[in-house]
């Protein structure tokens, strides 16, 4: 135990036994007539009055700037600095953050130091980062500082997409231009007919061949012009379940404990939502979402690069307010416009909104975010729970499909259940049906 002096410095536990030592060695060698032990316990009490002579004077600093993502959001890392304080040659430091194993180090601070600080981690929306604490260390270990702290720092780690080839779209298109090819009548699709020139028809859509094959020798010539199938682009409206973050491990459902390493529900949902948003705007179309953390608050369909920012950090910022909302009615959907529901389907709220948006004639799809469940040291009671809860659940997502809401099993990444392919799949059903 260290005792406490002035300035915020206490004297090492080391040192004081050191004193103490040398002083007993000293006064026991010069009562039994031993120099020998003089000699050695002489160095320990000059090197405590050295220290004391020569007391630290300031504090080491310590900064910790802004942490950012790297290498595709897999590693975290941001710089620390150390000043050096006159007196102070060393600076001990624990650097921790929330789920990670910390790490202590002795760092030499005579001159300033810029080190790095990183950690690995999937998880994504808002997390406290690098805790530093850290201890100045006086010549000769005589004095240590009182314990002080740095951070932790404030992030939001944003969901990265995945590539994707084809994804599914509405049953109905909108505008007069877009991606999607339409059943109206317009510019830029596919062929529809050939047809007799008529007010409104552009001059450049004239087909001269068809026009001189079908002419008549005699008759009042006619000119034929090419009509074309319209272009139009998807509304798209994305809902994510905040609820249940749930992570592979049973047994962290209870205490909330998930490794960094392992991506929890919700992390897949926003991983997902994003990868969709990405594709549909990339191609013209408009995204939205409803943001159901904030009463069901709709973020309207948009297009461009800024509204993808700002659809990205909302799905970052969803979370769960720890409540089990039943709502009265589903949030309303514009017209036409298709939903994708991301959630665990742990419970009946959002496939009852997903079975009632069907109902109104909206294509509805069902995105599965529960991860791959790991049972490892489960208790038999909790098993027979879990599989009481799974049998529930198989049963609601058949209820889905019956419904004609399709389902979709995404996992994290396309090397377990294939999402990519599904949607492909879906997408290609939807060409038939027209």
């Amino acid at each position: 135990m260290a005792d406490r002096t002035r300035g915020g410095w206490l004297v090492t536990t080391v040192a004081a036994f050191a004193a103490v030592a040398g002083m007993v060695l000293a006064v026991l060698g010069l009562l039994i007539g031993r120099p020998d032990l003089v000699v050695v316990g002489a160095p320990l009490i000059l090197s405590m009055v050295w220290g004391i002579a020569i007391p630290p004077r300031a504090m080491p600093g310590v900064s910790l700037g802004i942490p950012r993502p790297v290498v595709e959001y897999s590693e975290v890392e941001a710089p620390l600095s150390i000043d050096p304080a006159e007196g102070v040659p060393a600076t001990r430091i624990r650097v921790s953050a929330e789920s990670h194993r910390s790490v202590e180090a002795l760092v030499d601070t005579r001159e300033p130091r810029k080190l790095r600080v990183s950690l690995v981690t999937v998880r994504t929306g808002r997390r406290k980062m690098f805790r530093i604490d850290f201890v100045g260390i006086s010549s000769n270990t005589v004095f240590r500082s009182e314990p002080q702290t740095v951070g932790p720092v404030s992030i939001i780690l944003l969901p990265q997409a995945v590539g994707l080839r084809e994804v599914p779209i509405p049953f109905q298109s909108h505008g007069l231009t877009g991606a999607h090819g339409s059943r109206r009548s317009g510019e830029g699709g596919d062929l529809r007919d050939v047809a007799v020139f008529a007010p409104g028809d552009r001059l450049r859509r004239i087909d001269w061949k068809t026009t001189a094959r079908r002419q008549v020798a005699g008759a009042h010539p006619e000119l034929y012009v090419r009509r074309n199938f319209a272009t139009a682009d998807a509304h798209v409206m994305l809902v994510v379940d905040p609820r249940d973050n749930v992570g592979p491990k049973v047994n962290s459902w209870n205490t909330g404990e998930i490794s960094p390493l392992d991506a929890t529900a919700l992390d897949i949902a926003r991983r997902a939502a994003a990868t969709l948003a990405r594709h549909y705007l990339q191609q013209g179309d408009r995204v939205g979402l409803v943001d159901m953390t904030r009463g069901g608050r709709t973020l309207l369909p948009a297009s461009g690069r800024r509204h993808h920012h700002r659809l990205v950090h909302h799905l970052a910022i969803a979370e769960s307010d720890g409540e089990s909302r039943r709502y009265i009615r589903a949030p309303q959907i514009p017209s036409g416009a298709m939903v994708v529901v991301f959630s665990t389907f742990l419970d009946d709220i959002y496939a009852e909104m997903a079975r009632m948006w069907r109902h109104e004639g909206h294509r509805v799809v069902a995105i599965d975010v529960l991860p791959t469940l790991n049972v490892e040291g489960l208790s038999p009671h909790a098993g027979i729970a879990l599989r009481m809860l799974w049998m529930e659940r198989t049963d609601r997502l058949a209820d889905l499909i019956a419904s004609g809401v399709e389902v979709v099993r995404w996992v994290g990444d396309t090397a377990h259940g294939d999402p990519v392919g599904v949607l492909t799949a879906l997408s290609r059903s939807q060409r038939r049906r027209r």
